[in-house]
């Protein structure tokens, strides 16, 4: 039997205290005392410790560069790859007008959201460790229940998202050279359940580092890979438009009686096309649903959600700039004929070495991204259960497991069996519905006005005590709204899409 080790979760930090003295000694080393005392509050360094922060919890090492790491590594995803084909269906005026715009909104909901992580006093107010916990100070009631489902929902579409995106990525890789190597003459076609499942076995292996914090190297990687691919897809933009001499695309987009892969575009074809768009952009700049997780990993001072709000303003700059080159550019060099997926939906294979690197890129940063997205729902389940069965050994034990050129891992079965569950879940659903563009519109949609925007503006006009009807409150509203809108007609777009493509689906046979 392996050595016993710390018992429950790492990112369980309250609980009842047990009559089992391993779970007794654990509650009492991370649950500290409050500050008692005036000068304890008016001093927030009273309360820190060289090894805890002011909760009990071991110290937190976060950085500002940490966590914009972590927001880039989460924002420059596989939604890079749809910018082009979503600017082609809005065109040359909407397109960049609707990007600018979910870069503000997603920057001022951002900075809303963050001032929630410490409920009252900025400085020394209780730490909301999760979304979740979050609107339950805030606002509690059914709207934790909702908010809880919608978040872990989104969560779990993003990990099928990127499991197609991986595989496409990988099976790009494969027909370039195949295509290379025939001269254009094989079509090269394939099926993606292999790769599909390969991302899958590597990520059960990944999926099983313990807890958020210590998956920033692994963010870092990801981050640089992200630039990678976006700057190899923005030089082929430009490659392409000088090889054309000209500007491609037109001022409103795609036009009608345009020949594509599925068909004529008709007028109901451009309108759903339209808002199926605006899902695609709502997707590529999501990251609100893991911001307070990102946000417990800073340490403090100075206060968190100073350090929080420059990792956002950096990070969504930096962002919004590679989004605006890569997806104009894009448009620019294909005009309506702008593919899906910018690196792995065009023939243009040549140079293949370099779309080989992009591609590679991609799918080393797919492998961290999954992770950014997935750690917070994996301490959810994990914490809830540690909850609902606290005497059990399955559940909560630890145990050292040596691990050579590595050293010791804490091997916990309930972890190792549940993640292994959920990857295989996604990785199973992802080899159903591998429709790229279609999932990325509808979680962008369905995620993004209750995560993005209603939740944070109701947070922090509850936090604030914004009164009602007052000009604040007012144009807090006004923002909303519109953004519901938004949604509501992103969503409608992409359904519409899936319902085309499932005319000629059959599942597990979809090849490219």
């Amino acid at each position: 039997m392996l050595p016993r080790s710390r018992t429950l979760p790492s990112r369980i930090y309250n609980g009842v205290v047990e009559e089992r003295q391993d779970i007794r000694h654990y509650l009492q080393v991370e649950v500290q005392p409050k500050p008692h005392g005036e000068s304890e509050a008016i001093n927030p360094q009273a309360n820190y410790s060289k090894c805890f922060d002011d909760d009990g919890r071991l110290k937190r090492t976060g950085t500002f560069w940490t966590a914009s790491s972590h927001i880039i590594t989460a924002v420059i995803g596989s939604g890079v790859l749809s910018l082009a084909w979503a600017i082609g269906q809005l065109g040359w005026v909407a397109g960049p007008i609707v990007m600018i715009l979910f870069a503000f909104v997603n920057l001022y909901s951002s900075n809303l959201l963050a001032q929630c992580y410490r409920s009252g006093d900025p400085l020394t107010g209780q730490r909301n460790y999760t979304y979740m916990e979050a609107v339950k100070a805030n606002l509690g009631g059914k709207k934790v229940l909702a908010c809880g489902w919608i978040q872990y929902l989104n969560l779990f579409g993003t990990a099928i998202g990127y499991t197609i995106a991986a595989s496409v990525s990988m099976m790009a890789i494969k027909r370039s050279n195949c295509f290379h190597k025939s001269g254009g003459k094989d079509p090269c076609h394939m099926s993606s359940n292999g790769y599909m499942i390969t991302f899958g076995i590597i990520e059960i292996i990944f999926s099983q580092i313990p807890d958020f914090d210590q998956v920033w190297w692994l963010s870092i990687v990801a981050a640089i890979m992200s630039f990678t691919y976006s700057s190899v897809g923005l030089g082929l933009g430009v490659a392409k438009v000088a090889e054309n001499g000209s500007f491609k695309g037109s001022l409103t987009g795609i036009s009608i009686g345009t020949v594509t892969h599925a068909g004529v575009v008709t007028s109901t074809q451009k309108l759903w096309r339209s808002l199926q768009a605006l899902g695609a952009i709502a997707f590529a700049y999501s990251f609100s649903l893991i911001l307070i997780e990102i946000q417990d990993t800073i340490k403090s001072p100075p206060a968190e959600y100073k350090t929080m709000r420059k990792a956002t303003v950096l990070s969504i700059a930096v962002t919004t700039a590679f989004y605006m080159l890569c997806g104009c550019f894009g448009y620019a060099a294909f005009g309506d004929l702008a593919p899906g997926n910018l690196l792995t939906g065009f023939g243009f294979y040549d140079p293949y070495w370099l779309l080989d690197i992009a591609n590679i890129a991609i799918i080393v940063h797919l492998v961290g991204a999954y992770q950014v997205y997935c750690q917070p729902l994996f301490a959810f389940v994990e914490k809830w259960s540690a909850h609902k069965w606290p005497k059990s050994d399955f559940v909560t034990e630890e145990y050292d497991l040596p691990i050579p050129c590595y050293g010791v891992y804490q091997l916990n079965f309930f972890r190792l069996v549940w993640r292994t569950i959920f990857v295989v879940l996604t990785t199973l659903i992802a080899m159903l519905l591998p429709f790229f563009n279609d999932v990325v519109g509808i979680l962008g949609a369905f995620g993004f006005w209750p995560l993005t925007v209603y939740f944070p503006v109701e947070m922090y006009i509850s936090q604030k005590k914004i009164g009602r009807w007052t000009s604040r409150w007012v144009a807090l509203q006004i923002l909303s709204f519109a953004c519901l809108l938004i949604s509501l007609a992103a969503a409608v777009g992409s359904v519409a899409g899936v319902v085309l493509d499932l005319k000629t689906y059959k599942p597990f046979k979809t090849s490219y």
